[in-house]
């Protein structure tokens, strides 16, 4: 009897389940990475409490690079200031949220084998991140303008 190969698009329950738990320990780790740290007050900066060095881009121009904030908004977002955090970095704080959904989806994804690959399909085709580099640039140039003006 020859060997049939799998239908194409149909997930393996064992290949799902190891895609949310890799998802579900990244998410988990940036979150509690976050949540141990206290949010540098200057909207910038609390990576360094990793032991990180400084933004090169905002030693050298004076101004935040694109993910400037990120960092602050996310701790922030964590310690239940939400509100702050988009003030912070609204780029940062939807990366926030986005990584809490993902906690939430992997954790349902494990438990049920449902795979992710529509779901992946749908992040990573054009548009979508057509769509997330715009959030990010506008990000950007609110961190920016926020410097200029503070």
């Amino acid at each position: 009897m020859p060997l049939e190969s799998p239908r194409v698009g149909v997930s393996r329950p064992w290949q799902s389940r190891l895609t949310a738990a890799l998802l579900l320990a990244g998410s988990l780790a940036v979150l509690l990475v976050a949540a141990l740290l206290t949010a540098d007050p200057r909207g910038v900066g609390t990576h360094q409490h990793l032991g990180l060095p400084p933004c090169g881009f905002l030693e050298v121009t004076g101004l935040p690079c694109p993910t400037c904030g990120y960092t602050t908004a996310t701790t922030l977002a964590v310690h239940g200031h939400i509100a702050e955090a988009f003030i912070t970095q609204p780029g940062g704080a939807l990366f926030t949220l986005a990584t809490a959904m993902t906690v939430l989806i992997s954790v349902w994804a494990l438990v049920t084998g449902m795979s992710l690959k529509p779901l992946g399909e749908l992040i990573f085709r054009p548009a979508t991140m057509w769509v997330i580099g715009g959030i990010v640039a506008g990000a950007w140039l609110y961190k920016i303008a926020v410097v200029v003006i503070h």
